[in-house]
């Protein structure tokens, strides 16, 4: 809690962090809903409002684990600072500041989550859901954000400079992002793409948020494949893995770095 507390307070003193972490997904919401709202079809509507309330969920999952840039760059610019080095001599888990750091930025995103919905419901985002669904819709959403910025971790362990951990957490999201159901229907994706979106764990949670918060539009029939047909488990599963296996990588490279 002490690390997690040092990084929120880092990130208090360069609001610049949030800030432009909000440019992208504001940017992205108003393109795909002005520019491309009236042409994509989901389900049987291609109604802008339609689209828009199928979009948002998407664009909430991209959010979170687009944080994870952010998160490996932290911890590589701690490592080539040399702020690692004076936490060999403290009295703690070897885990604390990698958990420390993933903390603070389930944080930040959270905090961008809330921003960002503020947003969606000015340009005419709606839930249709009790308050308990939309909670849990955007409970899943940060497990997930979480998890990959265990991912994160992992990178900003492995590379050598700060740089290298941005480019290293962005070049593999943009098709874990894409080839899914986030933008468009991915039953209209050739037969091998739609199989690689249906079991994507980024599709799980956006069909599971899409469902809870009862932003499925008309005539909408989800894929017979297991984690569209039970997108709620299939996200918390995919989570629950991805947290354990990288968390356990991470830290094992944490103390290899170390030695």
């Amino acid at each position: 809690m002490i690390i997690a507390r040092r990084n929120l307070i880092r990130m208090v003193r360069i609001p610049e962090m949030i800030i432009f972490g909000l440019f992208q997904p504001i940017m992205f919401v108003v393109l795909f809903t002005y520019v491309f709202g009236g042409s994509i079809q989901v389900g049987s509507s291609i109604s802008t409002q339609d689209y828009r309330e199928f979009l948002m969920a998407g664009i909430f999952a991209q959010t979170v684990t687009f944080a994870t840039a952010g998160a490996g760059a932290g911890i590589a610019d701690d490592m080539h600072k040399g702020l690692i080095d004076r936490f060999r001599s403290l009295p703690m888990a070897r885990g604390a500041v990698l958990t420390g750091r993933t903390v603070a930025d389930l944080v930040q995103t959270a905090l961008t989550l809330v921003v960002l919905a503020i947003v969606a419901l000015i340009i005419g985002w709606r839930t249709h859901e009790n308050i308990g669904k939309v909670l849990a819709g955007f409970g899943l959403l940060l497990l997930l954000g979480y998890a990959f910025s265990w991912i994160g971790a992992l990178i900003g362990l492995s590379v050598r400079t700060p740089e290298a951990a941005t480019s290293g957490g962005l070049i593999w999201l943009f098709p874990l992002t894409f080839i899914s159901n986030a933008f468009v229907d991915a039953n209209n994706m050739p037969g091998f793409l739609q199989h690689v979106a249906e079991w994507n764990p980024f599709s799980a949670t956006v069909q599971a948020a899409r469902e809870l918060f009862g932003n499925l539009p008309p005539g909408f029939e989800a894929s017979s494949a297991w984690p569209m047909q039970h997108p709620v488990w299939a996200s918390l599963i995919w989570s629950v893995v991805i947290i354990v296996v990288f968390r356990t990588l991470a830290v094992r490279k944490y103390r290899r770095v170390e030695s």
